[in-house]
């Protein structure tokens, strides 16, 4: 077996990719997930009826946020100047979409910000929805979180 080389491990330790020799790009990135609820639950979110506060709004907050700190959480992933983050949300019948996009000029992509996004932001939504979607057991037996993924990733 031949001996594999590694993007971020040098024979000294680990150490964060070079980028600097890359152009800078315009580049965006898109991501989208979904948390599938209860109707009931999706009802109380549209009428403003979770005593936690406004949902959505709360949502994209915490998404945006945690674009801003993906570096703080994945180890190794460059610190970005981001110009443009944008969360929102398409609400169905039992089911939130989070879409987020992420903009910036650099030298390196936006995709693991947009993914990061859509995925607190998701965990808001349950977070603050878990009181009114746990059953007499204490379990979340329809709340979910699934399909969360990149779906558009470019360098215009």
């Amino acid at each position: 077996m031949g001996e594999k080389e590694f993007t971020h491990l040098t024979e000294s330790g680990v150490h964060m990719v070079e980028v600097g020799a890359k152009a800078q790009q315009r580049r965006t990135a898109i991501a989208s997930g979904k948390i599938h609820l209860q109707k009931e639950t999706i009802r109380m979110i549209e009428n403003a009826e979770i005593k936690k506060g406004n949902v959505l709004t709360t949502a994209q907050i915490a998404g945006i946020q945690a674009v801003k700190k993906t570096s703080d959480l994945i180890p190794l992933c460059h610190p970005l100047n981001l110009s443009g983050i944008d969360i929102e949300f398409e609400v169905e019948e039992e089911e939130i979409t989070a879409i987020c996009e992420c903009r910036l000029t650099g030298q390196t992509g936006v995709e693991m910000e947009a993914i990061t996004g859509v995925s607190v932001a998701l965990l808001t939504i349950w977070d603050m929805t878990k009181a009114v979607e746990k059953d007499e057991n204490g379990q979340y037996p329809n709340t979910r979180i699934s399909d969360i993924k990149v779906l558009k990733k470019e360098k215009i």
